[in-house]
């Protein structure tokens, strides 16, 4: 996975170093990390990733649900 941001020509150089950190967060870059930088029992890592899973699930009908009282 690769994550390239050009600076424009009248941007800070601390606005592309937010925009490239928001880009490595939405891709997960991160986590990645964060996942590679200790051992986790399998078990811990299918209870996380469920909870994950869960909690995706429970956003989206949450978003679903407001959709529906908007209109």
């Amino acid at each position: 996975m690769s994550i390239k941001v050009e600076v424009k020509s009248n941007e800070s150089l601390e606005a592309a170093l937010r925009r490239f950190k928001r880009q490595c967060n939405y891709g997960g870059i991160f986590r990645l990390a964060k996942a590679n930088t200790w051992h986790e029992k399998r078990s811990d890592r299918r209870r996380r990733e469920r909870r994950e899973r869960i909690r995706t699930i429970q956003k989206a009908a949450r978003r679903a649900r407001m959709r529906l009282r908007r209109s």
